[in-house]
C-alpha cells in the first residue's frame, strides 16, 4: 500500500531525515523513524501506571485542607487583595 505525502513540510522533514541518516530512500528513512517511534511508545509505561503513581504521590502528601480557598491564595500571591 502506498503512502503519499501531500504536506510539503512533512516531505521536507522526510528528506532531511533521509540525508541525516544516510538512508537510501525517503521510504527507508520514514520506516526507520516509524519503527523507532513505535518502540518508544511501546516501552512507555501505560497511562494507568502513570495515574497510579501520581495518586500515590498525592496520597503521600496527606489529606487536603477543606477550608483552603484557592481564589484568596492566588489573589494574595499576585497582590490582588
Amino acid at each position: 500500500m502506498a503512502l503519499y505525502i501531500r504536506d510539503q513540510t512533512v516531505d521536507d522533514l522526510a528528506t532531511e531525515l533521509q540525508r541525516l541518516t544516510r538512508a537510501k530512500t525517503k521510504t527507508e528513512a520514514v520506516r526507520r523513524a516509524l519503527e523507532k517511534e513505535i518502540a518508544l511508545v511501546k516501552q512507555a509505561p501505560p497511562l494507568a501506571d502513570k495515574v497510579a503513581t501520581a495518586l500515590a504521590r498525592a496520597d503521600a502528601l496527606g489529606a487536603s485542607d477543606p477550608s483552603f480557598d484557592m481564589k484568596t491564595f492566588t489573589d494574595e500571591m499576585w497582590g490582588n487583595v
